[in-house]
């Protein structure tokens, strides 16, 4: 749809320390003209260095999570004002790993993504099924209970992107096939439509996650409703990235 810019988000995980930074200059003199939106959501300790390397770019920032109080006694943990301030325009929410490793259920999730919307934060809000739900074919339910759970009420284009990730194919070197891709991305967009209404529905941005690389990237987005790629491991080295950056721009 001509309205929703694509998007090609990045999100490092644990890894990064200050001389990554340096691939933000290199990205930027490379694909700075991209039609696509690019985010780079680095660790919390390189969301403000990041923030000021990208600047006179059009490189986005973004964090990786958030709590769901504005301030308070919890140690270690950074809010989405705290993002905001130090210069991030979107925070990832409810990324499976999340979900599996600090037992984050979808209530959880819903008051991250409030959060993020209070702070002036867009949320990119991660669903996804494991390998034993799709065998048992629970796929769309599964995610249609992670996307009522875990979105709330007052999404707009702006505020929500959605990211499928099927946990199977995460960091592993799987990658869905375009008819599971298709099949998942038309589900969420029909119940995003059903929700909140055609206008706000089609103006939501549905992102694929899972292993999307440079080599297959094409094949990934030539698949009706996908708005672009949530990318892992591949968002680490300015090549790759800029590879599937190009892929989402001749899609």
């Amino acid at each position: 749809m001509a309205d929703r810019r694509k998007l090609a988000a990045g999100n490092w995980k644990m890894n990064g320390v200050a001389e990554h930074l340096a691939m933000v200059g290199a990205l930027a003199d490379s694909h700075g003209q991209a039609r696509s939106e690019v985010l780079i959501c680095p660790p919390a300790t390189l969301v403000h260095r990041l923030a000021e390397a990208a600047q006179g770019t059009a490189i986005a920032v973004g964090g990786q999570d958030c709590h769901w109080e504005e301030t308070g006694a919890h140690t270690g943990d950074t809010s989405a004002a705290m993002l905001a301030d130090a210069g991030a325009s979107y925070v990832i929410v409810g990324h499976s790993e999340r979900r599996a490793d600090h037992a984050e259920g979808d209530e959880t999730v819903r008051a991250k993504t409030r959060a993020a919307w209070d702070a002036g934060l867009a949320a990119i809000v991660c669903v996804g099924e494991t390998l034993a739900e799709r065998k048992a074919s629970n796929t769309i339910d599964i995610i249609g209970g992670q996307l009522a759970g875990s979105i709330p009420d007052q999404a707009t284009g702006l505020n929500l992107v959605v990211a499928y990730e099927p946990v199977w194919a995460i960091g592993t070197g799987e990658v869905a096939t375009p008819d599971q891709i298709g099949e998942v991305h038309d589900e969420i967009r029909r119940r995003l439509e059903k929700r909140f209404g055609p206008g706000v529905g089609r103006s939501v941005r549905i992102v694929y996650g899972g292993s999307v690389k440079p080599a297959n990237a094409a094949e990934v987005f030539a698949v009706e409703n996908v708005d672009g790629a949530l990318v892992g491991g591949a968002s680490l080295k300015a090549e790759d990235f800029g590879g599937i950056i190009e892929a989402l721009d001749a899609s």
